[in-house]
C-alpha cells in the first residue's frame, strides 16, 4: 500500500512538473514567485490542477446525514437568507500551490531555454562532498556485497576445512564469508564563481524597471547556483556615484539624480582586484540600466574600462537595457558599435516583463 501511494505521489509530481514547465515562460515574468522564495523551495501556483475528490449524485438528495429527515429541516443557508449581493455566473479561479526545489526549477529553466552547462575555470576554495568506496567490511547492505572477496573467503574456508573438492569445485558462501564494500565521504574541489550585479538607480529608473531587474536577477541566480556548488554575490547601485550594498538595499532602494555609469564599472573592477583572482574565479558581471548616461565623455570611459579591465577578467559581461520613458537608451547603441565582435560582452534590450524570457537566454545561452 505504501509503495502504491509513493508511486501515485510520484506520478502526481510528474504531472505538476510538466504543468510548471509548460507555463514556465509565464512564471518567469511573475513577481510573486520571487516573494515566496524560501531557503530551498519555491512555491509556484499551478492553475487548473484538481485533486481527486468525491462527487455526490443529485438523485434522492435531501437527507441531513442520517435517516430521511423531516420536511422543512434546514440543512444549510437556504433561499430565505438575508445575505446581500448578486450571485456570479463565472467559475472561480482555483489555484493549487506546490513546492519545488530550486534545483528542479533550474533544471526546468535550462531545458526550456536550452541552456548549455557552463564551462567553468578554477578548482579552488569551494568543495563538494562525494562518496568513495575505500574498503571491505563483514557487514553491509546486499547491494554492496563484493562478489570476488566473498568467493575468496568461502574458498579459503573450504580449503582449511578440507571440504573443497577439485573434481566438483562448488563454492557455497556462508553468512560469515560475505564481504561488503565500505565508503567514506571525500571532499572534492569545485569551481567557484562570483556574480557582480550593478543597477542604475537614477531618477529615470522607475519601480517597473527595478521590478524587471529583480525578476531577471532571480532567474540568473537560480541557474548559476545550479551550475556551481557555492557562489558569491556582490551588489552595486549607482547614479552619479556608485556604492556597494546588500541584497535588500539593491532590490528596494529608491534614489534619484544623474547617471555616471563608469562609477559602477570602476567599483566592480576594484572588487574583483581585491577579492577575486580571475585565474581561480568564474566572474559574471550583470549591469542593468535604462541607457541614459552623462555625456559621451563618460561613455568613452566606460568602453575603456570594459575593454582593458572587465572583459579580460570576466567569463561574461552582460548589459541589460531596461526600456524607460525617461531614458535615452543610447548606451547600448554605443556598446554595439564599439564591441561588434566581442563574444564575452552580451547585450540585451528588455522592453517589458515579457522580454525577460529572451533576455535570460541571451545572457546564459552560450555556456560561458
Amino acid at each position: 500500500m505504501v509503495k502504491r501511494i509513493e508511486k501515485d505521489h510520484s506520478r502526481f509530481r510528474q504531472i505538476i512538473r510538466g504543468k510548471i514547465k509548460k507555463e514556465l515562460k509565464k512564471y518567469i515574468t511573475r513577481g510573486e514567485l520571487i516573494g515566496k522564495k524560501g531557503k530551498d523551495l519555491v512555491s509556484i501556483p499551478v492553475p487548473q490542477i484538481n485533486l481527486p475528490h468525491f462527487r455526490y449524485s443529485s438523485k434522492n438528495s435531501g437527507g441531513v446525514g442520517q435517516g430521511d429527515g423531516d420536511i422543512g429541516t434546514p440543512i444549510g443557508r437556504g433561499d430565505d437568507d438575508d445575505g446581500t449581493g448578486q450571485a456570479g455566473e463565472a467559475p472561480g479561479d482555483h489555484l493549487l500551490e506546490v513546492d519545488i526545489s530550486l534545483e528542479e526549477l533550474a533544471q526546468m529553466l535550462g531545458e526550456e531555454l536550452e541552456l548549455p552547462s557552463i564551462e567553468a575555470k578554477g578548482k579552488k576554495n569551494i568543495v563538494s562532498d562525494k562518496d568513495r568506496y575505500t574498503g571491505i567490511s563483514r557487514s553491509g547492505p546486499e547491494s554492496l556485497r563484493h562478489f570476488k572477496r566473498t568467493y575468496k573467503e568461502a574458498l579459503k574456508r573450504q580449503l582449511i576445512s578440507n571440504t573443497y573438492k577439485p573434481d566438483n569445485p562448488i563454492i557455497v558462501p556462508y553468512r560469515e564469508d560475505r564481504r561488503y564494500r565500505t565508503w567514506k565521504t571525500v571532499q572534492y574541489p569545485e569551481a567557484n564563481a562570483v556574480i557582480v550585479y550593478m543597477m542604475d538607480v537614477s531618477g529615470s529608473m522607475g519601480e517597473e524597471q527595478k521590478e524587471i531587474v529583480r525578476i531577471e536577477s532571480f532567474w540568473i541566480d537560480t541557474w548559476l547556483k545550479f551550475q556551481y556548488k557555492n557562489i558569491a554575490t556582490r551588489y552595486i547601485i549607482h547614479d552619479a556615484i556608485a556604492r556597494e550594498v546588500d541584497e535588500e538595499t539593491f532590490y528596494h532602494t529608491r534614489e534619484s539624480g544623474g547617471t555616471i555609469i563608469s562609477s559602477a564599472y570602476k567599483l566592480a573592477n576594484q572588487i574583483i582586484d581585491e577579492d577575486y583572482s580571475p585565474s581561480e574565479w568564474n566572474i559574471y558581471l550583470f549591469h542593468f540600466s535604462d541607457g541614459d548616461n552623462w555625456g559621451e565623455i563618460d561613455t568613452d570611459e566606460c568602453i575603456s574600462i570594459l575593454e582593458e579591465k572587465l572583459i579580460p577578467k570576466a567569463n561574461l559581461c552582460c548589459y541589460g537595457q531596461v526600456e524607460s520613458p525617461y531614458g535615452s537608451g543610447q548606451f547600448i547603441r554605443d556598446l554595439e558599435d564599439y564591441f561588434e565582435n566581442e563574444e564575452k560582452l552580451i547585450l540585451s534590450e528588455i522592453a517589458d516583463k515579457e522580454a525577460i524570457y529572451q533576455s535570460i537566454k541571451d545572457f546564459l545561452g552560450k555556456g560561458k
